[in-house]
């Protein structure tokens, strides 16, 4: 009963957001606990206290895509279309342009970038800002979303479904991703 609600509840998703779940299939046929066990570690993904949307969203968009996955990328884009973030933040934050996001986004951008990039000494100074900006409860739940975040795309890509970035659609019009060669 238990894998047929999964499977439902994976068939519902996949057309809600024109996504391939198939890996998740994988990982149930590796064994109920190896799904069950996958959900609880992927939901820090979701974990949002104490942080504006868009804010959140350029850096969780900034994290996903600094793991170099397509589908994953895009699937981001969608939620983050669904919940309201301006067409031009995704857009600001796939080109890797801090100048044109809104402090909030901008902060968390590149806060999500020095840590991805391993910039200690900018990771720290940027800490603090998120910390004067939104307390020990938005540190956390960016620190909690981002570790979350990473799970998809290794897990696909270990599975064999990691697919490169090459473009996305913001707003149903193909967005060039230029975030790496911004950073480069």
């Amino acid at each position: 009963m238990i894998r047929w609600l999964i499977n439902w509840k994976l068939k519902k998703f996949d057309r809600e957001f024109n996504y391939d779940s198939t890996y998740a299939r994988e990982i149930m046929d590796g064994g109920l606990g190896a799904i069950l066990q996958f959900a609880k570690a992927a939901k820090l993904s979701d974990y949002r206290n104490r942080m504006p949307l868009e804010a959140w969203y350029a850096a969780k968009l900034a994290t996903i895509f600094a793991e170099d996955c397509g589908p994953c990328t895009q699937l981001v884009v969608k939620m983050a279309e669904r919940d309201g973030v301006k067409a031009e933040t995704l857009r600001a934050v796939l080109a890797g342009d801090s100048s044109k996001l809104e402090p909030d986004a901008g902060l968390a951008y590149q806060f999500a970038r020095a840590v991805d990039e391993r910039d200690l000494e900018r990771s720290d100074e940027l800490r603090k800002e998120v910390v004067k900006r939104w307390g020990q409860k938005g540190l956390v739940s960016l620190a909690l979303m981002m570790t979350g975040t990473r799970i998809y795309p290794d897990v696909k890509y270990a599975l064999g479904h990691g697919h490169a970035c090459t473009m996305v659609k913001v707003g149903g019009t193909a967005t060039p991703l230029l975030h790496r060669a911004a950073s480069s």
